[in-house]
């Protein structure tokens, strides 16, 4: 399997101008179907130089929610998921410590394989286990909320609503 290069440290935070015009061109691609084909040209003195391109509706979507992301000041990076990470790369995208990781692969949450004396990981495998825990909590809060519910323990005031 080769590993692909991938340079996180090469990522940086979207200007303000960035931001700005990633939330106009999302707001303003999302207002088209999705679901097709979309066929951009070019403007301008080579315009007549460039046929149009043609997106399958998969990359237009994709397209999309890397500008939605951008609008919201999040550095976007495009990682194939056969790409090999290092546990430090591994660790940022999850958002947790290198440490906290050798953990998870120590328990056999997360695949990994061994190159020497370094431990690689699949991006798809990474990003599958972050999913996953997405999803875990997103249910564990459903649960807690469901339980406030049932022993009366909501509160149907607006937050800094004052009586």
């Amino acid at each position: 399997m080769a590993a692909l290069a991938v340079n996180l440290e090469e990522i940086h935070e979207p200007s303000v101008e960035d931001i700005d015009a990633a939330r106009l061109a999302a707001r303003q691609l999302a207002n088209l179907n999705a679901g097709v084909s979309i066929k951009f040209s070019a403007e301008g003195k080579e315009a007549a130089e460039i046929d149009p391109i043609t997106l399958p509706a998969n990359i237009f979507r994709t397209i999309i929610k890397m500008l939605i992301e951008m609008g919201n000041g999040n550095a976007v990076a495009v990682v194939p998921v056969s790409a090999e990470l290092t546990t430090q790369q591994a660790a940022d995208l999850l958002n947790v410590s290198r440490p906290h990781l050798i953990k998870l692969l120590k328990e056999k949450e997360i695949n990994y394989r061994m190159v020497g004396t370094h431990r690689k990981l699949l991006a798809r495998d990474v990003l599958t286990y972050r999913d996953k825990t997405v999803y875990a909590r997103r249910d564990a809060l459903a649960e807690m909320v469901k339980l406030d519910e049932e022993l009366g323990l909501t509160d149907d005031e607006c937050v800094g609503e004052r009586g």
